[in-house]
């Protein structure tokens, strides 16, 4: 008889869980389109750090809703997930987050449900977007703020069913992973295997990628060969397998690039650090051209920096610097025309610095902000539509501050470094390593943290310290530097 009623209830679930689980992988998509229009990388080409933080959230976010589409999934657990979400109408927004000059703000939320409609819900209200045009998918849609608390389906069987049945609780189960926070040696344990599985499938490759840097880089006199991006391993060793093939056929239009860096990157040129960029989606056609304009380049690579003398001669000689890390990837061009425009609104104001008075400062310009501010290795951030007196009284103010975050700099810089060293020869990692949002600072505390712990599941893996928990395709370990 208790068999019996265990059956008949079992069908009555998975039936009320087929009737909530009516919204298609296809729908989903098409139910998140505002969502991934407010958030894809494509959209943040002059913000290099929101870009990469988007773009790691979407694997992860992708990854959860491939789960919830396999037949039998049920190992959930919370997830959470930063976006920065362009926004339309900044001020028409009356949710508390945090917004940058730049017309974006950042969103955290955690994604618990089990269900395709109630995480699209999630994520649509999380991110404050409108949720209407979903009635139109044809999906039995509960009231969100249910949605958040319970369990999407139609019955709610009271406890004494589960002390019964012996089942277990959907809705304690939930409640129990939302208390317990995601530690790293839980993490770790848990994703441990999966990471050396991958690094193992990736070794070849990493073997492979190592001998065509060496050998183009050889054959080229190149100084270095990087990637914009964390592109997977088989994708850069095809970058240089084509590059290499290039080299082949037209070797004559590859004279100019002797001590150069190329990088591989979304578009061609040369950027305004003065490297060579080659868009990975181009033909060779392309990358051609680019190689034959090199003398061009260079050409206006000395005028460059001939307006970079004469803004730091109006400035009381104050560095004009240009730093990959924290500025957006430009191109030679388009920097040349920032300097040029900000020369001009310099000179016509006629700013009553003393000659030589700022030098051993640094400063570099940013188009995507409206207020100065001063980082923590002490160079001054200079946005080029600053007007000059506010600008001035600025500088005046910080120098003093600048010139000791510039003597820190240097500590700070050693510091890091051996703590990666020492961390990387404790745990017997192959490779230590930060995403470039992530500050020296922080990296440090990281470090610091970590020496404190046994970790034997690190060895010969390589670990990238970062916003998130994550394993890359190639075996990477991801760790948020704030780990628990």
């Amino acid at each position: 008889f208790y068999y019996f009623i265990r059956l008949c209830l079992e069908k009555v679930l998975l039936q009320c869980v087929l009737q909530s689980r009516t919204l298609s992988g296809a729908d989903a998509i098409n139910a998140l389109r505002p969502f991934y229009f407010a958030v894809h990388p494509d959209f943040f080409g002059q913000h290099p750090k929101e870009r990469e933080v988007n773009e790691n959230s979407l694997k992860r976010l992708n990854g959860y809703l491939e789960n919830l589409q396999k037949p039998g999934f049920r190992s959930f657990k919370p997830t959470q997930l930063t976006f920065y979400v362009r926004e339309r109408e900044p001020n028409s927004s009356n949710v508390q987050e945090s917004f940058s000059a730049s017309g974006f703000r950042a969103v955290s939320f955690t994604l618990h449900s089990r269900d395709l409609l109630s995480t699209v819900l999630d994520i649509l209200n999380s991110c404050s977007l409108s949720t209407e045009h979903i009635q139109g998918l044809n999906v039995n849609s509960q009231p969100h703020k249910e949605a958040k608390n319970t369990v999407n389906r139609p019955i709610k069987w009271d406890k004494t069913y589960y002390s019964f049945t012996g089942f277990k609780d959907p809705e304690e189960e939930l409640e129990q992973a939302q208390r317990v926070e995601t530690t790293l040696i839980s993490w770790l344990d848990d994703n441990e295997a999966s990471a050396v599985k991958k690094l193992k499938k990736s070794l070849p490759l990493r073997r492979e990628l190592e001998r065509l840097k060496f050998e183009l880089s050889h054959q080229l006199q190149l100084s270095d060969i990087r990637w914009q991006r964390s592109w997977g391993i088989a994708h850069r060793c095809s970058q240089l397998h084509s590059l290499g093939r290039l080299v082949q056929q037209r070797p004559e239009v590859l004279k100019n690039v002797k001590g150069r860096t190329v990088v591989f990157t979304d578009r061609s040129g040369m950027s305004a650090a003065g490297h060579i960029m080659l868009g990975t989606m181009d033909v060779h056609h392309h990358w051609t051209k680019i190689f034959e304009r090199l003398p061009n380049y260079y050409k206006l690579q000395k005028r460059l920096l001939f307006l970079e003398d004469r803004i730091s001669q109006l400035l009381g000689g104050i560095q004009v610097i240009y730093i990959e890390e924290l500025q957006p990837l430009l191109t030679l061009e388009e920097y040349y025309e920032t300097l040029d425009s900000f020369y001009n609104k310099l000179h016509d104001s006629r700013l009553p610095f003393h000659p030589r008075s700022l030098r051993g400062l640094q400063m570099i310009l940013e188009s995507d902000r409206y207020a100065p501010s001063l980082h923590e290795f002490g160079h001054f951030m200079i946005p080029t539509v600053c007007d000059p007196a506010t600008l001035q009284w600025f500088i005046f103010a910080k120098a003093q501050e600048a010139r000791e975050n510039l003597k820190r700099k240097e500590k700070m810089m050693m510091t890091e470094k051996e703590l990666i060293d020492t961390s990387t020869e404790k745990f017997s990692l192959d490779r230590l390593y930060k995403e470039p949002s992530v500050s020296s600072a922080q990296m440090i505390d990281c470090c610091k943290r970590l020496l404190e712990e046994s970790l034997p599941y690190l060895q010969g893996m390589h670990l990238c310290i970062s916003h998130f928990y994550s394993v890359l395709q190639d075996g990477d370990l991801c760790i948020p530097w704030n780990w628990k």
